[in-house]
């Protein structure tokens, strides 16, 4: 099976992360399944961290990484391009969204989610459906079965 170029497919996109374990967790899961990793700062943290350090192990070094200033500044590359957010307030399911090639998939902080001007400015909002009306899953644990569906839809595994 041939690979997928890593400048095509899913790109996820972090907004303001501020728990150091997770974003490093993403890095690795990105890195391993081939697909671009968007940081839009400010972190919660430096990447000195040694609680990140000890996670993300030397997948930082991956080429996969691109960090904005600010959420203009990343909103301004994705000029006609498909922002898709996750959200726990969504009514619609991950799995019954039909994802494309190009999508950024866009999470939220782990401890406040997006502002609400940024749901009102993206279209496309999904979650993922919990038993028994539970708060919310793990970062790391979000992003890699959202991306997951994701690369199965797109062909890119």
């Amino acid at each position: 099976m041939t690979q997928k170029s890593i400048d095509l497919g899913p790109k996820i996109a972090l907004f303001e992360p501020d728990i150091p374990q997770n974003t490093a967790a993403i890095i690795r899961t990105c890195a391993c399944l081939g697909a671009n990793l968007e940081i839009i700062e400010p972190c919660g943290f430096l990447l000195s961290d040694k609680r990140f350090k000890r996670v993300v192990m030397d997948y930082i070094e991956e080429k996969n990484i691109k960090f904005h200033k600010s959420f203009n500044e990343f909103l301004k590359s994705k000029e006609n391009q498909r922002i898709v957010l996750m959200t726990t307030k969504a009514s619609i399911s991950y799995t019954k969204f039909k994802f494309e090639e190009n999508d950024t998939i866009l999470f939220g902080r782990e401890s406040a989610g997006v502002p609400e001007r940024i749901h009102k400015l993206i279209k496309n909002r999904l979650k993922i459906p919990m038993k028994n009306n539970k708060r919310s899953l793990n970062l790391a644990t979000a992003v890699a079965i959202v991306l997951a569906e994701s690369l199965k839809q797109t062909k890119f595994f």
